[in-house]
């Protein structure tokens, strides 16, 4: 087995967020005691690095990634159907909005705001014989599946959903409700 140098414990720290003083408080050590593993002064006994491993991995159980919540396969329109297609899709899944993805792509987004925003320019039966990507808006954000719900909470304060790539390819979607759900879900386990 071979122990950790002083400068992966530093890296571990920060990979978790954790500052100095985080780490030594979920650890029950002082903060210079940190610093001074860290800098390399100090050989810490086995028993304070049993006391860092246990902080370690009781920030890690803490740390939801969006892969622990994102939905998939993700409901979405393509851009070459029909405006009334869509609309049909909202409405049978319920959505208000749903991303535009071709061939595993986010090309855009279509919501109900848009077609009710369009109408006012144009005939009813013109909008719904019109193609998603005449009427489509900018796409949602994207994160990758290894990305930290706090991030994406920030995202979703001013966006309704995030799109979530592997290797450039849509493969999950995480929305308010599912964040939300967090919450009930930490109250009743």
């Amino acid at each position: 087995m071979q122990l950790p140098t002083p400068s992966d414990l530093k890296d571990k720290r920060t990979e978790l967020g954790l500052t100095q003083s985080g780490l030594a408080k979920r650890a029950g050590v002082s903060q210079p005691l940190i610093a001074r593993i860290e800098s390399g002064d100090v050989d810490p006994r086995l028993s304070t690095l049993r006391k860092i491993f246990d902080a370690f991995e009781s920030t890690e159980k803490e740390h939801i990634l969006v892969k622990d919540i994102m939905h998939s396969p993700v409901i979405h329109a393509t851009s070459d159907i029909s405006v009334d297609e869509a609309v049909r899709l909202m409405e049978e899944h319920g959505f208000s909005q749903v991303p535009v993805i071709d061939n595993g792509v986010p090309v855009g987004s279509i919501s109900d705001d848009m077609i009710v925003r369009s109408m006012g320019d144009k005939k009813a039966n013109a909008i719904s014989l019109m193609k998603v990507e005449d009427m489509m808006e900018e796409s949602f954000l994207t994160v990758t599946p290894k990305t930290d719900i706090g991030v994406v909470s920030h995202m979703l304060e001013r966006n309704p959903a995030v799109l979530v790539l592997e290797k450039g390819r849509v493969v999950g979607v995480v929305t308010k409700h599912d964040v939300i759900s967090l919450l009930h879900d930490k109250r009743h386990s």
